[in-house]
């Protein structure tokens, strides 16, 4: 019975326990059901919400492409319309110019007419005059008995004569004032004059040497096939000589300025290794504007040497300039110095004005470097610019009497002293070397016969004499008229100096293409 109750109780428990899984099963389903549709549906409504945030998105995109394409064409439209009225306005402008080249030219053959007609009405006056002009001579002629070339003769009879004994008169005056003044005191003044002249004078040769790092370097100066070589003797007018001497180039040329140019410019080629042709050109350019800041120190130092001050300044530039230029062997500079110290000494004994004999004794030779103001007598040149630069009269006067080929008046005693001081600074021992000025000037005249023809822009005369090089401006000069130049220059040499042997006149026309890339 107790079985029976036992197996009773476990089927009950069975039969309970599984009703009651099956219900709390049936309930678990719903809530995962009911858990799974929410969750669908929160899936369905953030695709919802991120399918309308794409959209937005989208549409933002497509708004601003196609607000940027809608600018980049009113911007296109502006700049057509931009140029479109940027070509109206060349068109009048073209239009205009036309109208005003026209009017021009009318006005051009109405003036032409009007110059013939007055050309015409000219020539009628000139006869009416040369008419009335010969009768005017005859009725002189008749009435003094002279013929016209007569007249002229005596007038000039008279006015050389009355010249003759003024001058004669004005020259027997200044030769007793100079006589009562310095006979006594000469021989003293210039023996200590001498004595305390004391200058050394170094000769400047016609060769500058330049030393090498390496025998490499002559290569690189050298260039392919010669262009550099060339291309710094054409800038400089300086010729180049490279010989088996090891580590050395040397400088050759008549003029100091030019050789110094040279030598600084190969210089800083050296140092700064970059050699070719367009290198050249600027470093020798730049050379060249450097030289003209140092000659111009060099000007201030003389006269701050000597003990000068208020020289104008383009007279301080060409003092500056004689440090490059020799006379009879001697440096200019330095002769001038010393003329203008030995005319302030004997000034000073003679009781004269010290600073103004200085003054004259430095600039006497201040025309030997000032080529460019004139082809006249530098003399001459040089009291014109002493003139114009507002030094004093005695000085102008000093200038001019330099120049014996026309006897100016002396005015002053300080133009005596200058003249002195001059004659005992170039009669040093040692002081004149006259074959070296003379082969010097010999080439500047064959570098100034060329010059003087049309076209030219350089000329240097090199190897001695022996070579004329000829630098001319390719638009005046063309291939034919090259030969014809070289065949003027040769046959002015023959007419015009004195040369040994022959002389070789190169004629060099370079055409330059520039253009920038931008």
């Amino acid at each position: 019975m107790i079985i029976l109750w036992v197996m009773l109780a476990i089927s009950f428990g069975f039969i309970a326990g599984w009703f009651l899984r099956q219900f709390l099963g049936q309930k678990k389903l719903a809530r995962t059901s009911e858990y799974a549709a929410k969750l669908i549906d929160e899936a369905k409504i953030e695709s919802e919400n991120l399918k309308r945030e794409k959209l937005l998105e989208a549409k933002e995109i497509n708004f601003q492409i196609k607000q940027k394409t809608e600018q980049e064409l009113k911007n296109k439209q502006r700049e057509a319309q931009r140029l479109e009225k940027q070509l109206t306005n060349r068109e009048l402008n073209l239009d205009r110019k036309v109208d005003i080249l026209n009017k021009k030219e009318n006005d051009l053959n109405q003036l032409n007419k009007n110059l013939n007609i007055s050309k015409e009405k000219l020539r009628n006056e000139e006869l009416k005059l040369e008419q009335l002009l010969e009768k005017e001579n005859q009725r002189l002629e008749q009435i003094s008995g002279l013929t016209t070339e007569e007249a002229k003769r005596v007038q000039m009879q008279n006015i050389l004569e009355k010249a003759k004994k003024e001058t004669a008169l004005e020259v027997r005056e200044i030769q007793e004032e100079a006589k009562q003044k310095a006979v006594q005191e000469a021989r003293e003044i210039i023996l200590e004059a001498v004595q305390r002249s004391a200058v050394n004078h170094i000769v400047d040769t016609t060769i500058s040497i330049i030393n090498l790092p390496d025998d490499e370097m002559k290569g690189r100066i050298i260039g392919r096939e010669g262009r550099n070589i060339r291309a710094f003797e054409s800038a400089t007018g300086i010729e180049v000589l490279i010989d088996d001497t090891p580590q050395t180039v040397v400088l050759s040329g008549f003029d100091p300025l030019r050789r110094e140019i040279a030598r600084l410019a190969l210089e800083k080629l050296l140092y700064d290794g970059r050699i070719h042709p367009g290198r050249i050109e600027e470093v020798v350019i730049k050379t060249r504007e450097e030289i003209d800041e140092k000659i111009f120190e060099l000007g201030e130092a003389a006269i701050h040497e000597v003990g000068l001050h208020g020289i104008h300044s383009e007279l301080i530039r060409l003092l500056g300039r004689q440090k490059f230029r020799t006379t009879y062997g001697q440096n200019l500079l330095q002769h001038s110095k010393e003329v203008a110290r030995l005319s302030g000494q004997m000034a000073g004994q003679l009781g004269l004005d010290i600073t103004l004999a200085k003054r004259a004794g430095l600039l006497h030779d201040i025309g030997k470097v000032a080529e460019e103001y004139g082809d006249g007598h530098v003399h001459e040149i040089g009291a014109e610019l002493a003139k114009k630069f507002g030094e004093n009269e005695v000085v102008h006067n000093v200038i001019l009497t330099q120049s014996s080929h026309n006897n100016p008046e002396i005015i002053s005693p300080i133009t005596i002293l200058v003249q002195m001081a001059n004659s005992i600074s170039v009669s040093r021992p040692g002081a004149q070397k006259e074959m070296l000025e003379t082969f010097i000037k010999r080439l500047s005249s064959m570098e100034q016969i060329a010059l003087s023809f049309s076209g030219v822009e350089n000329a240097y005369a090199i190897q001695g004499g022996k070579e004329l090089r000829v630098i001319v401006e390719h638009s005046i000069v063309d291939d034919a008229n090259a030969q014809i130049l070289a065949d003027n220059i040769a046959e002015r040499l023959k007419e015009e100096t004195e040369f040994p042997g022959q002389i070789r006149i190169t004629v060099i026309r370079e055409y330059r293409a520039v253009e920038f890339a931008k």
